[in-house]
């Protein structure tokens, strides 16, 4: 597919000299259309309640996190605040769909869509699919019914073991598709997968094996749906459990940290370059570390913008003050909902990633 940097370069400078005119709704809304696609690790969202066959206990009222009814309520209402929150930088209808990892069951999502619509008035629909995890942790979907329309929901099973011979117990690889609705022009099909990959432990060397298995079974997911669909514009997001360098992502994907790189039927990381240039989701002694990555594919980076078909714009970081701690030794990092086994009502220990797709009204 032909690149279209010079066209997509014009229409963002005209995108980005309205946004800062203070014209955003009324430019956005007439020449171009922009939709938000975020991702976002809840840390632990767990009710009180103990589930059948889950290793739920730390997160119950007389487990090691005294998990009471006070604290959860005041996770909803965290979680709920912080993806009401997204896309609104740039389109004040938010985010049109929010992957999410670390949720319990579906009761929590809806608890948390009940709060967003109850507290902000912003619709969310919840999709989750129970999976193997040990700690009884799935991956989930919210979307905007007035901005996306999910067609077929299909969770794939991991198939992996750790280098001592244990069974990995991972999430399911959650592929949610439909098209993305508004405006005059016709709906358009996109493909987007949520994972929440096998952890570090044991170290990151030893349990690579198994995020590189992760990373087999999503390349194909993916590879499957390119021949049925060669001009696919599909997005991989999660929490990876590793950085845009590491194996499983540089290598195994294949995914590029640059866009002139990306070969037909390629994959291009949209977050690589903000750990380059020293920003990250989560610290780990002292350091940054960006595991939470929107991974696209090439159909879906190199659309023509003048076409009128959805495209690749720009990927952030949302790393809001609210979100961060301010004082401290900890000063700068996520601020976590537990530290130490010590409650601080904060969010999470990720901070969310997103990306903005763009497209010119007719």
């Amino acid at each position: 597919m032909k690149k279209h940097f010079l066209s997509i370069l014009a229409i963002l400078c005209a995108i980005t000299t309205s946004v800062y005119a203070g014209k955003k709704e009324q430019k956005l809304g007439r020449d171009y259309q922009v939709r938000c696609v975020a991702f976002y690790n809840l840390e632990n969202l767990f009710d009180t309640i103990h589930d059948e066959g889950k290793n739920d206990y730390e997160y119950l009222p007389d487990g090691g996190m005294k998990w009471t009814a006070l604290k959860y309520e005041h996770k909803i209402k965290n979680m709920a605040y912080a993806v009401s929150e997204l896309g609104k930088d740039i389109d004040p209808r938010g985010a049109m769909c929010v992957g999410v990892c670390e949720v319990e069951n579906m009761g929590c999502l809806e608890d948390l869509c009940r709060e967003i619509k109850d507290s902000y008035n912003r619709t969310f629909v919840p999709i989750l699919l129970e999976g193997p995890d040990r700690r009884g942790v799935d991956c989930g979907f919210l979307d905007n019914p007035e901005l996306f329309k999910p067609t077929n929901v299909k969770g794939y099973e991991l198939k992996a073991h750790y280098a001592d011979g244990g069974v990995v117990k991972s999430r399911l690889q959650l592929l949610v598709s439909g098209y993305i609705i508004g405006g005059k022009e016709a709906p358009e099909k996109i493909h987007i997968s949520v994972n929440h990959w096998p952890s570090r432990y044991g170290g990151e060397l030893s349990s690579r094996p198994s995020r590189d298995t992760a990373a087999m079974l999503a390349k194909h997911i993916f590879d499957s749906i390119y021949q049925k669909e060669p001009n696919a514009k599909f997005v991989i997001m999660g929490d990876l459990n590793d950085d845009p360098f590491n194996h499983s992502c540089a290598v195994v994907l294949d995914a590029k940290k640059n866009r002139e790189d990306v070969k037909e039927y390629g994959y291009f990381n949209t977050m690589w370059k903000h750990l380059e240039n020293g920003n990250g989701t989560l610290a780990y002694q002292g350091s940054w570390d960006l595991f939470d990555q929107i991974i696209i594919s090439e159909p879906l980076l190199n659309e023509d913008v003048n076409s009128g078909q959805w495209t690749y714009w720009k990927s952030q970081i949302f790393n809001k003050p609210f979100l961060t701690v301010q004082e401290g030794k900890d000063k700068g990092t996520p601020l976590r909902t537990h530290k130490a086994g010590v409650w601080q009502n904060g969010y999470g220990d990720h901070y969310p990633t997103m990306i903005y797709l763009i497209r010119k009204s007719k």
